[in-house]
């Protein structure tokens, strides 16, 4: 951090001394902008995604973010100047990149801007997410004012990152030839211009990230991360309930503002999945503010095992009187063992009881030999003897949703409205060729097993009954 000497500095001149420093400070800041960059959680979480996956979709609400954190992250790569906070992709030499939107305008309008600075006004470039001083040499593009074609950017290994702004109108072909560290499409693109962005990058091992609202629906690209899962590919939705910047008073009038078929894409990130949502019920109508529940209300909790997909639990807690079911925790972690999920979950209470899916009978971790559902039993959980059923002894899943949905369209089913990975996979558990997609489902089949098993729901004074150690009497000895 710079110091300024203010010791020989007469006091006659001081105000302005102090005056001319803190100008001073001030356009160095906004002549780098990247130093300053703090990134929500869900920005931070796509950020990281990138050091394992190739492919990201960060699916966000408008005006959450999503631009500023797309050109934060480019112009990390652009300049090799990570933060230590950093934990995403990262390349240890110049990069080769592009950064796109749907038309030559609104790249200039709105990345160009977000990138460089203002388009019309040459001498505040400089002041978007790359560095003024890290600005070797700039090209402006023929056809179109105030447009850039080209950046050349000092990487702090001593070489030029080189930045190319494109768009989607120009069609494939435009996309064509290149090789690339960083492909950045700030606007969801059509499927044949998004794959030959990634092919880009085939030959370097590169990235290539989107930010964009799903107001296109189920296009191919978002069905391309939606239905067809891969190790190299991940999405991250945010809503405008992740974006601090909100407040409460904000998000109801920007929500207000919103035509009915737009709401859910526009302030939740979700695409229009149509006849294909498994639960179409306005959350609005489950989720509800975080409460006491008395005392002789019976809870359960439920789990979905996994490994490479989520483990996942839930608690839930049932008012008899009105039959209304209420999710009030939920934990969801991937590739971590039974004793550390068993951990997490013991300190939701001893009185507990788990249903589980009957898988838990007989897989177990590679090398384990024992069944998952008696690895929980070992380490404290009171897992019920039998895996999740209904009172005949089936075992539906379709029966398992339409309990939860009549209950949901009822009033009869909330939720907390802070549990945000329960209303990540409920805006997008919904079905694929008429069967219930098998991807992101963790806590809604958790959900599911601990409804189907409702009628073992306890309270703790019942445990404490039953569990009490019995007092029998002495015998005399003859």
């Amino acid at each position: 951090m710079e110091t300024f000497d203010l010791k020989n500095v007469p006091p006659e001149q001081l105000e302005q001394v102090l005056a001319n420093i803190a100008k001073i400070k001030e356009q160095r800041a906004v002549e780098n902008k990247l130093a300053h960059y703090a990134p929500y959680p869900k920005q931070a979480a796509f950020h990281e995604a990138g050091a394992t996956h190739r492919e990201r979709l960060f699916m966000c609400a408008n005006r959450f973010g999503k631009t500023m954190g797309g050109a934060a992250e480019l112009a990390l790569h652009l300049t090799g100047d990570y933060p230590e906070w950093w934990r995403g992709k990262r390349f240890d030499k110049p990069v080769r990149a592009w950064a796109a939107g749907v038309t030559s305008e609104s790249t200039r309008d709105v990345l160009q801007q977000m990138l460089i600075g203002p388009p019309f006004r040459e001498s505040e470039w400089g002041t978007g997410m790359i560095p003024k001083a890290a600005i070797a040499n700039v090209a402006t593009a023929r056809g179109i004012p105030a447009a850039i074609d080209t950046v050349s950017i000092r990487h702090i290994s001593g070489g030029l990152s080189n930045l190319q702004f494109k768009s989607y109108e120009r069609g494939r072909e435009k996309w064509q030839g290149a090789a690339l560290e960083v492909v950045y499409f700030d606007e969801e693109p059509d499927q044949d211009i998004y794959v030959e962005g990634l092919t880009r990058t085939n030959e370097t091992g590169g990235i290539v990230y989107m930010c964009f609202t799903p107001l296109l629906g189920m296009s191919e690209v978002v069905r391309r991360f939606l239905l067809d899962p891969s190790p190299d590919r991940v999405v991250i939705t945010a809503t405008i309930d992740d974006a601090p910047h909100f407040t409460e008073a904000d998000k109801e009038r920007i929500a207000a503002s919103y035509a009915p078929h737009e709401l859910e894409a526009r302030v939740k990130g979700v695409p229009v999945l149509g006849s294909g949502r498994i639960f179409p019920v306005a959350e609005e109508t489950l989720a509800i503010e975080q409460r006491e529940f008395p005392s002789h209300w019976p809870r359960i909790g439920g789990m979905d095992f996994g490994w490479d997909h989520p483990f996942a639990a839930v608690e839930l807690v049932h008012d008899i009187d009105t039959d209304t079911v209420y999710v009030s925790k939920t934990y969801r972690i991937r590739q971590t063992t039974p004793i550390i999920h068993a951990s997490a979950l013991r300190a939701w209470g001893k009185d507990l009881r788990w249903a589980w899916p009957r898988d838990g009978k007989r897989e177990t971790l590679e090398g384990a030999g024992i069944a998952l559902a008696e690895q929980y039993r070992a380490q404290g959980l009171d897992m019920w003897f039998e895996h999740a059923q209904f009172l005949d002894g089936s075992v539906s899943v379709e029966a398992g949703i339409a309990d939860m949905l009549v209950r949901m369209q009822s009033g009869r089913f909330k939720v907390f409205k802070h549990l945000n990975d329960w209303f990540e996979e409920y805006r997008l558990f919904h079905r694929k060729d008429g069967k219930v997609h098998k991807e992101g489902d963790d806590l809604m089949s958790a959900t599911r097993y601990a409804v189907m098993m409702l009628r073992y729901a306890r309270t703790s004074q019942e445990y404490d009954t039953f569990r009490r150690p019995i007092p029998y009497p002495k015998l005399a000895l003859v």
